[in-house]
């Protein structure tokens, strides 16, 4: 039988030996555990002290719950650590039954703690191999990142949500399980998220360290990007490993955009901390409306929209489920000022019915009860 001593230096030998594995593009490393890796070499770049995602101030109090954090003026939305803003927003939904903040944002913490140990450790492969990481460091600590959280965190992409752009429907029941869909499927014992979720995990993560990652949407899709004035690159590590790409890719994947679309709705563009959280509030509308609570569904779209308005995805979201809902949407009632009436009676009863079928929008969109009452004739006032 092999010595211990014997069989730790062959598994050393292997893992040393072990290139890092290609697939279209893909890098991957496999990581050993810490306890036999040989020949390290520290990277001093990696000291940096943990951070979260802002430097709040002393005074700042940062929210406990959705209610908090909804509450919070918009100067103070970016003051909030990303991974606490995406788990408020989990509250409540579906899956969410057993959410522990606390523990998740601990574990952040800690996760964040060994990620920068093992990147600084590892940076021996950098050295031996630039070409492999671009010649830039900066891909190889997201590389080495998203390595590790394969290997060792079992980070993994939900199977069961595993799907083409091709195969994607408003039937798939994506947003039935907030752990899906929110950073707590992957920080709890199921370590499993989906395009929703891990790219806020590496930023949450990497912000940890110090690296200028961000959030970025294109069309049915969230990635992430170092974005500093040295170097910008997007990301994508959805599955096995790290992938680095440009715009272009997303402009046509995964699914092709126009100029118009991109910029009418915040399409790659780097999220401040206010689009960071409307995305979180747009992905509780989409639970909500899963579950059937469709109310609920108006409060979180109008919430997303209060946030961020410059975003066209954001309106149509709620004319939609405020159509569905009521029947009509405000932004159709408040365009709706040119028709004409036979006599100021007709008009006036419609302008009334108006104002009350705004106020019931109004409470819905401010998640407050219907204590407004429609009167029998203003359902259609007008002959």
């Amino acid at each position: 039988m092999q010595s211990v001593s014997k069989r730790k230096k062959q598994q050393a030998k292997r893992i040393n030996n072990t290139a890092a594995r290609v697939s279209k593009g893909r890098r991957f490393f496999l990581i050993a555990g810490i306890g036999v890796l040989l020949g390290i070499t520290s990277f001093a770049a990696f000291s940096e002290p943990l951070s979260s995602s802002a430097a709040p101030s002393s005074s700042f109090k940062q929210p406990t719950t959705f209610a908090e954090l909804m509450a919070l003026k918009p100067e103070e939305i970016g003051l909030v650590d990303i991974g606490l803003m995406n788990l408020l927003c989990a509250e409540g939904l579906p899956g969410s039954e057993n959410l522990d903040v606390s523990q998740c944002m601990t574990s952040l913490d800690l996760w964040a703690q060994d990620l920068r140990w093992q990147i600084d450790r590892n940076f021996h492969h950098y050295q031996e191999n630039p070409e492999y990481f671009y010649n830039s460091t900066n891909f190889y600590k997201m590389l080495m990142m998203a390595s590790i959280l394969y290997s060792q965190y079992y980070i993994r992409y939900n199977p069961q949500r595993m799907e083409t752009p091709a195969e994607a429907s408003p039937d798939d029941h994506f947003f039935a399980d907030s752990r899906d869909v929110f950073i707590h499927g992957l920080l709890g014992s199921q370590r499993m998220g989906t395009c929703s979720s891990m790219p806020v995990l590496y930023v949450a993560l990497g912000r940890r360290l110090g690296y200028p990652v961000k959030l970025v949407a294109t069309k049915g899709h969230l990635f992430l990007r170092w974005d500093s004035p040295a170097e910008r690159f997007d990301m994508d590590g959805t599955q096995k490993g790290m992938n680095k790409y440009d715009d272009e890719r997303y402009k046509q994947w995964p699914y092709p955009m126009t100029d118009e679309e991109i910029k009418a709705n915040g399409f790659l563009q780097s999220m401040t901390p206010a689009q960071e959280l409307s995305t979180f509030l747009f992905a509780r509308a989409a639970c909500l409306h899963e579950a059937g609570r469709i109310r609920d569904t108006v409060a979180a779209q109008a919430a997303a929209l209060h946030v961020e308005p410059s975003w066209r995805r954001n309106q149509q979201a709620l004319d939609y489920v405020e159509q569905e809902y009521f029947g009509y949407s405000a932004a159709d009632l408040r365009v709706d000022s040119h028709r004409e009436f036979p006599n100021q009676e007709v008009e006036t009863a419609f302008n009334n019915a108006k104002e009350i079928k705004l106020k019931k929008i109004e409470r819905a969109e401010l998640g407050l009860p219907d204590e407004v009452s429609l009167p029998a004739y203003s359902k259609n006032p007008v002959p």
